[in-house]
């Protein structure tokens, strides 16, 4: 499945994208959105700088999303749509765009879940029909995600936590 890497954004394309995360930004006061191919590649970032690497949270993020789709499958459903990981101070909202990329909302005090959850839907139904909008234009579909590279979430989580 080709990656972020492989795909040709047009500026107009990026544009688009971008002015969808801001706006998601604006109404719900989160600290930061990111969207990250299936791939583990990060695709747009908008808000504040991340205090981490980038790259390596974009890799355990489509590591992590692709380990539910097979929790999903194990208790029955075909997959979760979303994910929510919540920390004393900070939290991460996780959703599938077109079955190849993952909103990523950082988010702390300065807004809720509620709120998030509520705008969050609306950007993924904009952003899944600008990327399959780009898909088609591309002459690839967005393909059924079976999952992440099992050795590329182990290079991943060896290199951030050692052999």
């Amino acid at each position: 499945m080709p990656g972020a890497s492989s795909w040709s954004f047009r500026e107009e394309d990026y544009k688009a994208i971008t002015a969808q995360l801001s706006g998601l930004l604006r109404e719900t006061n989160v600290k930061s959105l990111m969207l990250v191919d299936r791939n583990g590649q990060v695709v747009a970032n908008v808000g504040e700088p991340p205090q981490f690497d980038p790259q390596a949270f974009a890799s355990l993020t489509a590591a992590d999303f692709s380990a539910n789709d097979q929790l999903a499958k194990m208790i029955g459903e075909h997959e979760f749509s979303s994910l929510f990981h919540q920390g004393d101070k900070e939290s991460m909202y996780l959703a599938d765009v077109a079955r190849r990329v993952i909103l990523v909302a950082l988010f702390d005090s300065r807004t809720t879940l509620g709120l998030v959850r509520l705008k969050v839907k609306g950007t993924v139904e904009e952003l899944t029909r600008l990327f399959e909008d780009l898909f088609t234009r591309m002459g690839t579909q967005s393909p059924k995600v079976e999952g992440f590279g099992t050795k590329e979430a182990e290079d991943e989580i060896d290199k951030l936590f050692g052999d």
